[in-house]
């Protein structure tokens, strides 16, 4: 299997996620925030629809989470791979990717 290479636009985003600092992922009670759950759900969705598959992803996160990705914070990594592999796949392109990023900061931004 070839090497993958980063996304630039994914890249882009690690300023705004705070860079990884910790060696290791916290175990315990932990809560996850809003956006982790409807990632989720989007992700059991694209499953269910043949369009990524769950086993896949997860192996996929695995693999680019603690190489491509490794600096991003252990919780979002989900997000940053899930895209990554849908633009490996042609389902969107970077520009698609790089216009719904800015529509979802203005609409944070007017909250």
């Amino acid at each position: 299997m070839s090497e993958a290479k980063p996304y630039e636009v994914l890249l882009g985003t690690l300023d705004a996620a705070d860079e990884r600092t910790d060696t290791a992922l916290q175990c315990g009670e932990r809560v996850p925030a809003p956006w982790e759950s409807a990632m989720q759900a989007t992700c059991e969705c694209l499953s269910w629809r043949g369009s990524l598959d769950n086993l896949e992803r997860r192996q996929t996160e695995d693999r680019l989470g603690e190489t491509v990705y490794s600096r991003f914070p252990v919780h979002a990594r989900s997000a940053v791979v899930v895209a990554h592999s849908l633009m490996d796949r042609g389902v969107i392109d970077q520009d698609e990717l790089k216009s719904k990023m800015k529509e979802v900061r203005a609409r944070l931004e007017r909250e």
